[in-house]
């Protein structure tokens, strides 16, 4: 059997009313680099962490060359891993931000909720168990 393994979440793609407004809270509160593309025009903005990231698309009918039901397609969460180190800092930036959030115990995981300028749902996760036991790899 042709088995493959995924490496990592290489972005989610959502669309936004204001490309402009949401890139810049992904940059400052995520702390993610911004690229665009001359060659893409003007969207996609893509916004990494590494190779993990966003992809900012318009959500209005400027999109020509996309179809009609991918417009209106709402993502529902999407998550980002970090060490639980990063994870401590990122809830001191949303306090320091005035960001509210939603702590959530997974048991396995511990997780904080919030939401973009356009309502998309974003996580950030920490394993707080031996990984090894976890994905026994």
């Amino acid at each position: 059997m042709n088995e493959f393994q995924i490496e990592y979440l290489d972005h989610v793609a959502i669309r936004a009313m204001d490309i402009d407004v949401s890139a810049k809270w992904y940059e400052e509160v995520l702390g993610l680099k911004r690229y665009q593309l001359p060659e893409w025009g003007e969207f996609p903005v893509f916004l990494l962490s590494g190779k993990s990231g966003v992809a900012i698309f318009p959500a209005s009918g400027k999109a020509e060359n996309q179809e009609q039901t991918s417009r209106r397609v709402k993502i529902d969460h999407f998550a980002f891993n970090l060490t639980k180190e990063n994870f401590d800092k990122a809830k001191k930036r949303y306090d320091h931000l005035g960001i509210k959030y939603d702590f959530q115990d997974h048991f396995y995981f511990h997780s904080i909720y919030t939401t973009d300028p356009d309502g998309h749902t974003v996580e950030l996760t920490t394993i707080v168990v031996d990984e090894k036991n976890f994905y026994k790899v």
